[in-house]
């Protein structure tokens, strides 16, 4: 009896798992399938032409000596100053909503929208997403990952290329940023 047993034993082929190439099949295709996302700038290229600006161009990052947020007694972020002072406040989060990364570029809004596309020579493309309370008129403020890189672009000025969003397009956008040009 104890032959046979053995022998059956040895007999038995292992058993092939079917499943290994249909998940190694997902995981291919998962991987390509990431590859072809869109990039993450949409509504690029824009339909109208762009027109040149010159500004004022500075670096930030979410630290708080570049963003104007402290620690509370509990140790989470709160606004330092301003109408929320004392309130948390989402560290890395635009005022549109938007996580900041780089391309994200923090402009007064009342001359160039949220959505307005900006190319900044040695930079390279950016949308605005963000204000600051320091950002009024031809200024804006460039998002970058680390305090040191935003101090090393320092304080420049810059010849940009500017395209607001069509939806701002109309008669008065036009003409409002034309006045304030001809100054």
């Amino acid at each position: 009896m104890r032959f046979t047993m053995l022998r059956r034993r040895t007999q038995e082929r292992p058993r092939a798992y079917p499943l290994c190439p249909l998940l190694l099949a997902i995981a291919v295709w998962a991987a390509c399938a990431g590859c072809a996302t869109p990039s993450r700038i949409t509504g690029w290229p824009p339909k109208t032409p762009g027109r040149v600006y010159v500004l004022e161009v500075t670096g930030y990052c979410a630290c708080r000596s570049c963003c104007g947020w402290e620690r509370n007694w509990r140790g989470q972020p709160v606004f330092a100053s301003g109408p929320s002072k004392g309130k948390p406040k989402p560290v890395g989060l635009t005022a549109s909503g938007t996580l900041a990364r780089p391309g994200t570029i923090a402009a007064d809004t009342r001359l160039f929208p949220f959505g307005t596309f900006i190319y900044i020579p040695g930079y390279g493309y950016g949308r605005v997403e963000d204000r600051g309370q320091k950002i009024q008129g031809y200024k804006i403020d460039l998002f970058f990952r680390s305090h040191a890189k935003a101090l090393q672009w320092g304080r420049k000025q810059r010849a940009v290329k500017v395209w607001l969003p069509e939806k701002t397009i109309g008669k008065h956008r036009t003409t409002n940023i034309e006045r304030r040009t001809s100054k």
